[in-house]
């Protein structure tokens, strides 16, 4: 199994607005559970302080080989969720493991 984690910083929106940016992103990434079949586990954790110096949002998905993950990086339903996290979001990091 293929465990992928992404960690999301959003831009610098006033507190009223970054919440619901935040929420926005993420039903769209669980959203993406029910439409990519290769998706066998996801989760996305939102960061208790939304003032926060780290990362916001924190995206865990599992995929059964590296195949079926390069499958969901160009699945349209996926490339759609980027678009809208490129327009919202100023940093990313990301890490694949096996487990």
């Amino acid at each position: 199994m293929i465990n992928h984690v992404v960690l999301f910083k959003l831009k610098g929106y006033p507190e009223a607005e970054k919440e619901a940016v935040i929420r926005k992103v993420k039903s769209a990434l669980e959203a993406l559970k029910n439409k990519i079949e290769q998706v066998k586990h996801l989760e996305v954790g939102l960061n208790y302080e939304l003032n926060a110096k780290s990362y916001d949002i924190c995206l865990i998905s599992h995929f059964e080989s590296l195949s079926d993950l390069d499958v969901y990086r160009v699945h349209p339903e996926h490339l759609k969720v980027v678009e809208l996290i490129n327009e919202t979001t100023a940093e990313r990091a990301a890490v694949d493991f096996e487990f």
